[in-house]
């Protein structure tokens, strides 16, 4: 057994130069469930035979007696594309409490992991979720829970950290190959994975943070060409125009060492030509992935109470 490390990226992963991966971080799974504090049924679905993709599926116990059709939030976790998954307790506990208080439906996609199967399978996966969820739209999908109680129309995706990066990706590639029968009408980036080689004015010039977020990346990415690579660096990325969701609300943390990327991705959005609108909420005192975390402070019910409105608002 090699001993060699090649990217040491403690304390939430480490990756051995003969190809085994430690995760130190983000092991922990639960099962679906019927939760009882919120009311919220979940289950877990293989998407395709073929295929390594499986969500997990969310609706409000009381929904699957109703005739009303619910909006769909699809969430792509985040983990730097290494660590966690859609069986994580902070996510499954997380979007209970987000489906019960936003009366939605949500699919929260277990997409492959890097070092792995290195990128471009998440976003891969993630598109093979979109067309999935698509399938539905004439209500004769394989998902009993989206033929009988989705609105097809009303489709959002949210996801953190590396999920956010996700979003762009979905967005632009929304932009370039339609998917009929589904209207998406949003997209919640929490704290998104997005950095470049030369740091921004006020971002961290310290060698080590920095080392830390090349390393991470190189990992999920191993052909990439750098931090400047338009999947981590949207603002170099001269199809940003097409991304194909008109609402985007960006989540900030003031003391996430990615702030400055939230802040710098609307500046992007905005003047690359694109015609929608795009939000920032920013927390103060918090850091990365804070409600997650701590999901009963302050900051992250105000956090909660703007993501229900948004998908909730009518526009």
């Amino acid at each position: 057994m090699d001993t060699e490390l090649l990217y040491d990226m403690s304390p939430y992963a480490r990756i051995y130069k003969d190809g085994r991966v430690e995760r130190l971080l983000g092991t922990e799974t639960v099962p679906p469930s019927l939760d009882e504090k919120t009311g919220v049924q979940s289950k877990d679905v293989a998407i395709s035979p073929d295929s390594a993709v499986s969500v997990r599926l969310y609706i409000p116990k009381a929904a699957t007696d109703s005739l009303q059709k619910l909006p769909v939030l699809v969430y792509f976790h985040g983990g730097g594309f290494i660590i966690e998954s859609a069986q994580s307790p902070t996510y499954h506990n997380y979007l209970n409490a987000l489906v019960a208080e936003a009366n939605i439906i949500a699919i929260s996609v277990d997409y492959r992991r890097a070092p792995e199967h290195p990128l471009p399978a998440a976003y891969d996966d993630s598109w093979t979720t979109l067309k999935w969820v698509a399938s539905h739209s004439t209500r004769n999908g394989p998902e009993d829970w989206l033929n009988s109680h989705a609105n097809l129309k009303k489709v959002f995706m949210a996801g953190d950290s590396a999920g956010a990066n996700i979003i762009n990706n979905m967005g632009i590639r929304l932009g370039e190959e339609k998917l009929n029968g589904i209207e998406f009408r949003g997209g919640i980036m929490v704290h998104p994975y997005f950095w470049g080689d030369e740091p921004l004015p006020l971002e961290t010039t310290e060698p080590k943070k920095r080392s830390l977020i090349m390393d991470f990346w190189h990992a999920a990415s191993p052909t990439t060409t750098g931090c400047d690579d338009p999947l981590m660096n949207p603002a170099t990325d001269p199809r940003l125009s097409s991304f194909n969701v008109n609402r985007v609300l960006i989540c900030v943390a003031e003391k996430d060492m990615f702030r400055q990327r939230g802040w710098y991705y609307k500046e992007a959005l905005s003047e690359s030509g694109w015609s929608g609108v795009v939000e920032v909420m920013e927390a103060p005192g918090e850091d990365h992935i804070f409600h997650l975390s701590n999901p009963s402070c302050d900051n992250a019910a105000k956090m909660m109470k703007k993501l229900v409105t948004f998908v909730n608002e009518d526009k």
